[in-house]
């Protein structure tokens, strides 16, 4: 078993920058490839990023790409989203997830086992 907490959400305004970290306890991350989602309000969870388990491959959303990074330190099991450049359209619920997903399916939200509870992440214009 798996527990992610999620933590650094909070209010920045446009422009701005904010990093989420994901916690894990339980089980070593290592083995997983680790995602992150968002849920704006009204909307269904959407893939942001990945990252592979073995050789640190990561993977965007096109929405995100250029501005979003995400790591992973598994010497403390946890897991970064660094967010630059924010825009309003951003604002959603971050969660974070590990799974085994392939590389065909890790955008799906399906495919991860282990869900955080969600950080806040608003953006103001």
């Amino acid at each position: 078993q798996v527990q992610l907490v999620e933590s650094g959400g909070g209010l920045v305004q446009a422009g701005g920058s904010l990093r989420v970290s994901c916690a894990a306890s339980g089980r070593t991350l290592s083995n997983y490839v680790m995602g992150w989602f968002r849920q704006a309000p009204g909307k269904e969870r959407e893939f942001v990023a990945a990252i592979s388990a073995n050789d640190g491959n990561t993977y965007y959303a096109d929405s995100v790409k250029g501005r979003f990074t995400i790591s992973r330190d598994n010497a403390k099991n946890t897991v970064y989203l660094q967010m630059n450049s924010l825009k309003p359209e951003d604002t959603a619920v971050y969660y974070c997830a590990a799974g085994l997903p392939t590389i065909y399916s890790l955008t799906r939200a399906g495919r991860y086992r282990y869900w955080g509870q969600g950080t806040q992440v608003t953006v103001s214009s």
